[in-house]
């Protein structure tokens, strides 16, 4: 047969930049970047390797490739080929059997990657009669949009311009490293222009070294410094005057409470000289319009993350980065149909509804704290996804498996997730999943949470299956496209095994659509789109329109304002009051260092060309970055007798993991470990589980429900105490390799 050129996308990240497949009789030969499609820059491309592995990935060896089914005890490595028939028969009746037992809440749910959907998974449990859900939006995404549609009516989206935008702040993020997209380069021009870059992190990173102005603040300390900043811009009277007065409650409030958080304060706090706090809040304040651009790291500060995200809701609005060019936009909602409507939330019973992990434990990621702010977004004509805004803790998850309190969860699906390696506390979570009745994982490899797996069922990976990125529906955007060839061997799509599965369960009305294709050609026809027309364009979106709360609505003729109880910016939050939180932000005390635990951690560093814990088995990549490191600075590894590339021993009152040492320009008694590795080529058996203890970062953390913020759940992941000692041997020549 002759090759042919797909049009298609890559799948290893969020991005889904266009490819160009060569397909040849059904196989995937090559890919090369589409210049013609959506992100429309092959320049770009070039500079990330994942995409140059998609033929390796197909075709690896260690892929799973048809159904498999546990032969031996749990964990012991021994499984048995089965059919896709036989999996889904008996696991459709063992969670029959389960919920006459213990009520359809007995079923939880994991998911997460980049090679899943999750409204599929959202409709079947809502279906099934589960409120229990676990991901990760408690430490990613979450946090922001919860908290800035509470300030704003809607989540906020960056709008970085480079012709526009006139400062540009980087708020614990590190696009060099952890982007490496259209989005660095835009930084990277940017940069090169006179026009001021700020950058907020605690490392010296490829980013921050391009900065102006560069805040290397103490971990959890983020609060604190952007209510430092607001002080300085009300102080020298630097905020956007005209729009504060007219659209904007509780000035005077905040005015009065940021006036203790003054840079020498602040200085005292976070250790970033007050001179560089007056500098930035001048700089940001002065050469709008500007635009604040944030990372997962302000997600993961536990109990300080709310207040940081409000304090900096709060610094966009008085600046004047509202709904504003070059600044940041409320989105406008999909023209298609949203991913509220397509999990299908309100199909979840009352009663099912009221056993809701969260309730009694947090105020705002519940379903009744989802209800009202839903009261508030409809006027505005829009509505939150809800399953993801109101995932259970993870704690709480773990507790009903191990102690079946308060009622037994005896059942996990896992999509696209490995929560051994990328859930707080690993070890619990492992005995949590090893006391399970049924644990299905639907994976492209085996994970450490899928050897402990009773099936192991193969999902269609990058170029197997159609790809509708959305933003969780809460603008009017999608990307993606289609794909290059069926699934190679066994492999389908999730959404093929929630459908057969819902089908088996009596669900037959709310699956329609046979496939994941159809799924998406319908839910795009409400904006007169077709699959065809999406698919060769690789995009959908509107042209973003600004200023719009100040337009008037043409029947009424009422000024739209913003989808909150005033109709302003609401600086002062009330509702927040309410749920048991603070009308203003007030950082929280950071974790205390003792004599035991005298150093800082951070463990979310994510570093190319891996993806979260994803692709450490692919030859190729595994070559570019060979060993899991810990950063410290010079003066810290000194302090403690070590060099670079010694082996390093980083303990917390939960666990040790062992890391190579590299230094770096960073904040002092503070160390940064890699996240999500382990050992594919390890044994995949308990009770080594392909190397899942030796560098997992989260062996260090926990989720302790007691520890998390009470509105949203946010665990901490960076700010932990810690103690830092030599490992066993030394390896500097593989440093940086």
């Amino acid at each position: 047969m002759s090759e042919v050129e797909v049009p298609t996308n890559c799948r290893f990240c969020g991005y889904l930049c266009g490819l160009s497949a060569t397909v040849d009789d059904g196989r995937v030969v090559s890919v090369r970047p589409d210049p013609t499609r959506f992100p429309y820059d092959e320049s770009v491309q070039n500079g990330c390797h994942r995409w140059r592995a998609t033929v390796e990935i197909m075709d690896h060896p260690d892929r799973v490739n048809y159904p498999i089914k546990r032969a031996g005890g749990r964990g012991e490595g021994k499984w048995r080929r089965i059919t896709w028939d036989e999996a889904l028969d008996d696991i459709a009746s063992r969670l029959t059997q389960l919920a006459q037992e213990f009520g359809p809440e007995t079923l939880a749910s994991s998911i997460a990657g980049p090679h899943s959907v999750f409204w599929p998974l959202h409709r079947f449990m809502n279906l099934f009669g589960s409120p229990n859900n676990v991901g990760i939006g408690q430490i990613c995404w979450n946090p922001g949009i919860w908290l800035n549609t509470v300030t704003f009516g809607w989540p906020l989206e960056p709008d970085f311009d480079v012709a526009v935008t006139g400062a540009l702040m980087l708020w614990a993020t590190n696009p060099a490293q952890s982007d490496n997209s259209l989005f660095w380069r835009s930084v990277r021009e940017f940069s090169s222009s006179a026009r001021p870059l700020i950058v907020v992190d605690p490392r010296r990173t490829r980013t921050a070294a391009r900065a102006d102005v560069w805040l290397p603040a103490r971990a959890g300390t983020d609060a604190w410094l952007a209510l430092g900043l607001i002080n300085v811009i009300i102080d020298e009277g630097l905020y956007d005057h005209e729009f504060v007065d007219r659209w904007c409650l509780g000035f005077d409030d905040l005015g009065r409470h940021v006036s203790r958080y003054t840079p020498d304060t602040v200085a005292e706090v976070t250790g970033v000289p007050a001179a560089d706090v007056i500098a930035a809040a001048r700089l940001y304040s002065t050469n709008g319009p500007a635009c604040l651009v944030t990372g997962r790291g302000i997600d993961q500060l536990g109990p300080n993350t709310p207040p940081t995200h409000r304090a900096l809701a709060i610094l966009r609005a008085i600046t004047g980065g509202v709904d504003r060019a070059g600044s940041a936009t409320i989105p406008e909602r999909p023209d298609f149909i949203p991913e509220v409507d397509l999990e299908g939330s309100d199909l979840l019973s009352a009663s099912q509804r009221a056993k809701h992990l969260n309730r009694g434990h947090l105020t705002l990621q519940t379903p009744e704290g989802y209800e009202r702010v839903r009261k508030l977004t409809e006027r505005a004509g829009r509505r939150l996804p809800m399953r993801y805004l109101t995932s259970v803790h993870p704690d709480l998850v773990w507790t009903a498996m191990i102690k079946g309190e308060p009622y037994p969860i005896r059942a996990m699906v896992v999509v696209g997730s490995d929560p051994i390696m990328t859930q707080a506390d690993s070890g619990r979570v492992h005995d949590a999943l090893a006391s399970l009745d049924l644990l299905v994982a639907l994976e492209l490899f085996k994970t450490p949470t899928a050897a402990l797996a009773d099936y192991i069922l193969p999902v269609a990976g990058g170029l197997e299956r159609p790809l509708f990125q959305t933003s969780a529906g809460i603008s009017n955007l999608a990307y993606g496209g289609d794909a290059a060839v069926e699934p190679y061997y066994e492999r389908r799509p999730d959404y093929f095994f929630f459908r057969e599965l819902g089908l088996r369960l009596g669900q037959g009305e709310h699956w329609p659509a046979e496939s994941l294709t159809d799924e998406f050609a319908a839910l795009l026809a409400p904006a007169g789109v077709t699959w065809e027309t999406f698919r060769q364009a690789g995009l959908y979106y509107a042209p973003a329109a600004y200023g719009k709360y100040a337009q008037a609505d043409p029947v009424s003729g009422l000024v739209h304002g913003f989808a909150t109880e005033s109709g302003k910016v609401e600086l002062r939050s009330d509702l927040l009051a309410e749920l048991g939180s603070e009308a203003l932000p007030v950082p929280k005390p950071v974790p205390k260092l003792t004599d035991a635990f005298p150093m800082t951690l951070l463990t979310g560093a994510r570093k190319q060309p891996y993806y979260a814990s994803s692709y450490h088995q692919v030859a190729s990549l595994a070559r570019l970055y060979k060993r899991p490191q810990a950063e410290m600075s010079v003066r810290t590894a000194e302090g403690l007798g070590l060099r670079e590339g010694d082996q390093v021993r980083v303990e917390t009152e939960r666990g040790e993991a062992t890391f190579t040492l590299r230094t770096d320009e960073m904040v002092d008694d503070t160390i940064s470990v890699d996240y999500g590795w382990w050992e594919p080529d390890g044994e995949p058996t308990e009770p080594e589980l392909c190397g899942a203890w030796k560098s997992n970062a989260n062996v260090l953390t926990n989720c302790d429900i007691s520890a998390s913020d009470l509105l949203i759940g946010t665990w901490t992941y960076n700010g932990l105490p810690c103690r830092v000692s030599r490992g066993d041997r030394s390896t500097a020549d593989e440093v940086g390799s």
